[in-house]
């Protein structure tokens, strides 16, 4: 059994990604961290919308959502990738998304970290905000110089976080434009399917 941490920042195309990795490993398990959460907030607090919970939830229940909800991912079977956030920009500042309880239950075999070019990332985040009303994903539009922080806050904050449990640490770079649509979803994908391969000896 193969556990994976996947993180990257919102917008990053993290979900293309996944789902062209599933098609290259079928059976393969995907666990949406933040979907657990919002499971768990529903339950205990009452949050019926998702980027409600980065809003009014304090940090103390905050990290007791994370706690619950790693839990319950840790109870699930087979080859795992686990997608999430290692850095969660709040009103506050920067907030783990892998505090050292969660990453001590999930017991990742590694931790991997895709970064992109933020002006990518910003073309992606202006087409969710452009999509149908329904389907819209609300997100922050940020200056490039933003993105960039962050996403180097996220690769610091997991490369901590596999420091704490003595797991691989992989970061996954795609800085070049791409040459058609979707390149680097393939590329990203093919990555982590090869390391997916590695971890399970074949």
């Amino acid at each position: 059994m193969v556990r994976v941490v996947v993180v990257a920042v919102p917008g990053a195309g993290k979900s293309t990604i996944l789902k062209k990795l599933v098609e290259k490993i079928p059976g393969l398990r995907i666990a949406n961290f933040g979907d657990y959460m919002f499971e768990e907030a529903r339950k205990i607090l009452g949050i019926t919308d998702r980027d409600e919970m980065r809003r009014r939830i304090k940090p103390t229940d905050y990290k007791e959502l994370q706690e619950r909800a790693a839990e319950e991912i840790s109870k699930l079977s087979g080859d795992l990738i686990i997608d999430t956030h290692a850095a969660i920009k709040t009103p506050y500042g920067y907030y783990p998304g892998m505090p050292s309880k969660v990453v001590e239950t999930l017991k990742p075999d590694a931790i991997v970290v895709l970064e992109f070019r933020p002006e990518d990332i910003l073309q992606r985040r202006m087409k969710d905000l452009q999509a149908a009303e329904g389907q819209r994903r609300i997100r922050e539009v940020e200056a490039a110089e933003e993105v960039e922080e962050h996403q180097m806050i996220a690769r610091e904050l997991a490369a901590a976080a596999a420091n704490h449990v003595c797991c691989y640490f992989l970061r996954l770079k795609f800085m070049h434009p791409q040459k058609y649509p979707y390149q680097h979803a393939d590329e990203a994908a093919e990555a982590l399917a090869d390391l997916i391969k590695k971890l399970k000896g074949e």
